[in-house]
């Protein structure tokens, strides 16, 4: 008889823990959904700041050669001046 009083009780928690562990791995699956999605937003950034470092690195180096063809020029100005 004290099995059969027991029993019910025993069932109940049983239900009680399968539902704990079911919200608990909903949780777990929508935090790791979430990391995923950061992660993504991540990778975009950092392919982004990528194509900025390279449109920079190629304006600076567009700039030296500029700057080249200029000081070339004023040193060939300069020359005429003075034989001028």
């Amino acid at each position: 008889m004290c099995a059969e009083r027991h029993a019910p009780l025993a069932v109940e928690q049983q239900g009680s823990a399968t539902q704990e562990i079911s919200r608990n791995v909903a949780q777990a699956a929508h935090g790791t959904a979430d990391v995923a999605a950061n992660i993504g937003e991540v990778n975009r950034g950092a392919a982004k700041t990528g194509t900025a470092s390279s449109q920079v690195l190629s304006s600076a180096q567009e700039l030296a050669s500029q700057g080249s063809k200029l000081k070339s020029e004023v040193a060939k100005f300069l020359s005429t001046v003075r034989a001028g």
